[in-house]
């Protein structure tokens, strides 16, 4: 039987891209899910993730790419890579359920040799304390008669500078001939492998990159709000404490923060310290900011419309880009739902505007498209600008709108015009 070099088990937005990459440095790929629509549509050339075009797919299906349901492969794979979601609970606790059900299957299937890597954002101590048992129940040990690394996916959707390929690669090994191991595979088709000394120390390298995001989004949202209050542009306090050259960053207010990353990773690290007996104010502060923001959001929309005499009962609100980041589909987590529900609450008549996502349901109550966006803008109450896609005519927006809640802050503050 055909060996095969590198099995992806996940074939989503992170999984994809490292199996696109694996086959441009010429190994032989196969991608392992449980999905049997993904399966379908990657072997039939179709592809349904933002970074990876129908050309590319078909390049790799050229190139000896294929997807499959089996999980067999396995068995025959020199690397194992896991990139399966590890979404949140209702309870804000990590949900390793796909992590657990993934592992199992490289155990039953496992061969001494192989490299196992894990690549699922979790909280630290997850590959020694969940995957390494679950894999040695195949009678194999870690370290002696298989290898075992983590490395975080840093996959940023629609990022048109850094990939895969250019982005550096952290990893860290069970043992140090696991690291190296590890390091050497990934060195095939990535600039910068960045070794670490252990795995814990590259999950909590993951963590410690979006919670610091999370943080400071945080902190700029909270002084949206405090600044509106006071008078203050804050976007343009913060373009002007952006030209300093050293010791700052740049971060923006919004709606809230959306994607798997930055709303849900820093909850591990959260769960990871409350497990040693008292809580991580910082992280639950700063999810209690950013999740305040969609409400803030629907107040300020209420105070417009109040403004000019009109209530949110029976408004009609156009909401222009509800995925969670612009010029992609993705609409994991976005806080463009909860703003639609509260809004569909209050009675307003809703309606969006969206280049990238055809049909959008709030709690199963399907949101009317506007195909013609000078149309909507013009017929609505209040149009709000949640995410800022290239494709949208903001300067058409500007002169046309009745009025605008602009929370990305492109647009010019006026009469009309509002800014978060």
């Amino acid at each position: 039987m055909t060996e095969i070099d590198l099995t992806v088990i996940g074939l989503g937005y992170v999984g994809m891209p490292l199996a696109k990459e694996a086959v441009g440095a010429g190994l032989r790929v196969v991608g392992l899910d449980v999905d049997p629509a993904k399966v379908d549509a990657l072997n039939a050339g179709q592809s349904y993730i933002d970074d990876l075009s129908d050309a590319d797919l078909e390049h790799m299906l050229a190139n000896g790419f294929s997807a499959t349901l089996d999980e067999s492969v396995l068995a025959r794979s020199n690397t194992i890579v896991i990139c399966v979601p590890t979404p949140l609970d209702d309870d804000h606790r990590p949900d390793l359920s796909a992590v657990e059900g993934a592992t199992k299957a490289v155990a039953r299937n496992l061969s001494k040799g192989t490299l196992v890597v894990l690549e699922s954002t979790t909280w630290p101590g997850t590959t020694d304390e969940l995957a390494r048992p679950l894999l040695e129940t195949s009678g194999l040990k870690a370290g002696e008669d298989f290898h075992l690394a983590f490395s975080p996916e840093r996959i940023d959707p629609g990022n048109p500078k850094f990939g895969l390929r250019n982005t550096p690669k952290v990893v860290g090994g069970y043992t140090m001939t696991c690291r190296d191991r590890a390091t050497a595979f990934y060195g095939r088709f990535i600039e910068q492998v960045v070794p670490v000394s252990g795995t814990r120390e590259a999950e909590m390298a993951k963590l410690l990159e979006n919670t610091y995001r999370h943080v400071n989004i945080a902190l700029v949202n909270e002084m949206a709000i405090f600044c509106d209050e006071l008078g203050i542009d804050l976007w343009e306090a913060i373009e002007a404490a952006a030209t300093k050259p050293f010791g700052f960053h740049k971060f923006l207010p919004g709606p809230g923060v959306g994607g798997h990353c930055i709303p849900v990773d820093p909850s591990y690290l959260s769960y990871t310290v409350r497990k040693l007996g008292y809580p991580f104010r910082f992280v639950e502060l700063a999810q209690e900011i950013n999740e305040r923001m969609p409400s803030y959001v629907v107040a300020r929309v209420q105070r417009l419309l109040n403004r000019h005499k009109k209530p949110v009962n029976g408004a009609r609100v156009v909401m222009l880009g509800v995925t969670y980041k612009p010029d992609i589909a993705d609409e994991r987590e976005t806080p463009a739902l909860p703003v639609a529900r509260a809004l569909l609450e209050l009675g307003a008549e809703l309606s969006f505007a969206d280049p990238y996502v055809k049909e959008w349901a709030v709690d199963g109550t399907q949101v009317p498209r506007e195909e013609d966006l000078a149309e909507a803008v013009i017929n609505a109450d209040v149009t709000l600008l949640l995410q800022q896609h290239a494709a949208f005519d903001l300067d058409m927006v500007e002169a046309k709108a009745k009025l605008v809640l602009d929370t990305r802050g492109v647009l010019a503050e006026g009469e009309r015009v509002e800014r978060l």
